[in-house]
């Protein structure tokens, strides 16, 4: 992922295409297309060229929205290369990888030159030119050198410019604009906002000293150029949340999205209603087309893996270089006169792990995979005999079922882990004991799916101290996924504690089964 978002931000023509424009749209009208939508896939694929275009529109042939006039959303970024570039991709690769994902994985480094914008699609080879031409004008007043400081607070981590620098190229953003306006009829916003290039932004306040200290390992003092750089998004989609494709997809029923390996999906909270549990409702990025799919098929992706690149201006060589001091706004740190770095940044340290340890952290986990999810309701025909003796009918199933008074009749609706979700669970535990968190409590909805997860969970993370599950009859959803369904009779207290689970027996819940419901 983080080699693709590279060459999305850096490898893109710093010209326009010795094509003329006109042979662009000419070479898909004369394979049949009609002109709005030939145009449309143009500005959709970067007006790279008509056979890349020609493939958007045949792969989009089954798109509901496929001939509406809907421009794309347009923005233009200030992007570094070289070896300052390399340094970014790195904290932000190693920055998900170590601390998990943040608001600033969502799109890759960049300095934000203006807000969103729409051009029309048959006036976009004239942004083009403003671009050229705006580039052309400040191509010999472009910074030869750039300061940046870098800044941190429990939020945001991240590089502002110098103020000499930063104002050439505010005024670079605004001859952009006034250009685009006059040759493209486009409007756009400037940002208000110091110029800066984000590391991190959105955070847990627990991995601010692990990301400033990555931050610090970024070590300027090189030359890189800059391009002000192009990209597009659909602007129907610009709120959705991205997921990728991990496996492909073949659909089983005509209501399911096919999914082929690294495709992206726009997934939408409020389209979800009615969907059924462990799946997803989503549009396909690559064929615009609508659907359902295993929600474990696919993961988070950033929202820039999605935008299309069209062109840059590049500057010249410019030198980077480190400002004399840090900004750390968290603290409001001001250090005497007498004092040295190192002594402020131990201070610093010290101050913000007292704050966190002093803090109360709360851990929200959702139960692992359940046999139900796997195999449907129809799980409990191929498990129990009609004596109700259970047998593992499939290496999915777990080996075993605690006994119940209910027996396979309250399995129907309270439906255990199977054996990949005990394994999830497991593995959960014991990746928390390897970032080394400590647990004192756990609270569980008392569906046994979630008694399952938790029970796995604390085997794995192995606590130092007896740890019992305190059952919670208000976690229990009652007003979401089992809101039409029949009230599971779940397992009692003494039922879970004789099968070997470690409930706390003396924990007395705060909402009764009858309040929830």
């Amino acid at each position: 992922m983080a080699e693709y978002l590279g060459r999305l931000a850096t490898q893109a023509p710093t010209q326009l295409h010795t094509r003329s424009p006109g042979s662009l749209l000419e070479s898909l009208l004369s394979q049949g297309f009609h002109e709005n939508l030939a145009q449309k896939a143009l500005a959709a694929t970067g007006r790279v060229g008509p056979q890349e275009a020609s493939e958007w529109i045949l792969t989009h042939q089954n798109d509901p929205t496929r001939d509406d006039p809907i421009p794309q959303e347009y923005v233009m970024y200030l992007i570094p290369s070289g070896t300052l570039w390399d340094k970014l991709m790195v904290f932000w690769t190693e920055s998900q990888t170590d601390c998990g994902r943040n608001g600033a994985h969502e799109v890759f480094p960049h300095i934000s030159l203006c807000h969103f914008f729409t051009c029309e699609d048959s006036k976009l080879e004239r942004l083009y030119k403003a671009l050229k031409k705006t580039g052309d004008r400040f191509v010999d007043r472009f910074p030869s050198r750039i300061s940046l400081t870098l800044h941190t607070s429990s939020c945001y981590i991240g590089f502002f410019l110098d103020q000499a620098s930063a104002d050439i190229i505010k005024q670079f953003a605004l001859t952009f604009r006034e250009t685009a306006a006059k040759l493209a009829d486009c409007q756009l916003d400037l940002s208000s906002k110091p110029l800066h290039l984000t590391l991190a932004h959105s955070f847990l306040p627990h991995h601010q000293l692990e990301l400033e200290a990555k931050a610090r390992c970024i070590s300027l003092g090189l030359s890189c150029q800059w391009k002000a750089t192009l990209y597009s998004r659909d602007m129907r989609f610009a709120h959705y949340q991205v997921l990728q494709a991990l496996y492909p997809y073949n659909p089983q029923n005509d209501d399911e999205l096919r999914l082929d390996p690294s495709d992206y999906v726009f997934m939408h909270p409020t389209e979800q209603e009615g969907v059924s549990e462990g799946w997803v409702f989503g549009t396909s990025h690559r064929t615009g087309c609508m659907g359902v799919l295993p929600g474990n098929y696919v993961d988070e992706a950033p929202e820039s893996g999605t935008w299309v690149k069209h062109r840059s201006y590049a500057f010249r060589q410019t030198r980077v270089e480190a400002s004399n001091g840090n900004r750390y706004s968290a603290l409001c740190l001001e250090p005497a006169p007498h004092q040295a770095p190192s002594s402020i940044h131990r201070l610093l340290e010290a101050q913000l792990q007292a704050t966190a340890s002093s803090r109360r952290w709360l851990l929200f986990v959702r139960h692992g995979e359940s046999v139900d999810l796997v195999f449907g309701k129809a799980w409990i025909e191929q498990c129990f005999s009609e004596e109700g003796r259970y047998f593992r009918g499939d290496l999915n199933f777990p080996r075993s079922v605690p006994w119940r008074a209910g027996g396979a009749r309250d399995y129907r609706h309270d439906a255990p882990l199977s054996s990949c979700g005990i394994f999830q669970s497991q593995l959960m535990g014991e990746a928390m004991a390897d970032r080394e968190i400590g647990i004192w409590c756990v609270y569980s909805s008392p569906a046994l799916r979630c008694v399952h997860t938790a029970h796995y969970l604390l085997e794995g993370l192995k606590p130092s101290s007896q740890v019992g599950i305190r059952l919670e009859p208000g976690l229990f959803e009652w007003t979401t996924w089992e809101a039409k369904k029949p009230i599971p009779n779940f397992m009692s207290v003494a039922e879970l504690e004789a099968a070997g689970y470690s409930v706390d027996g003396t924990y007395r819940f705060l909402l009764s089964q009858c309040a929830a419901v």
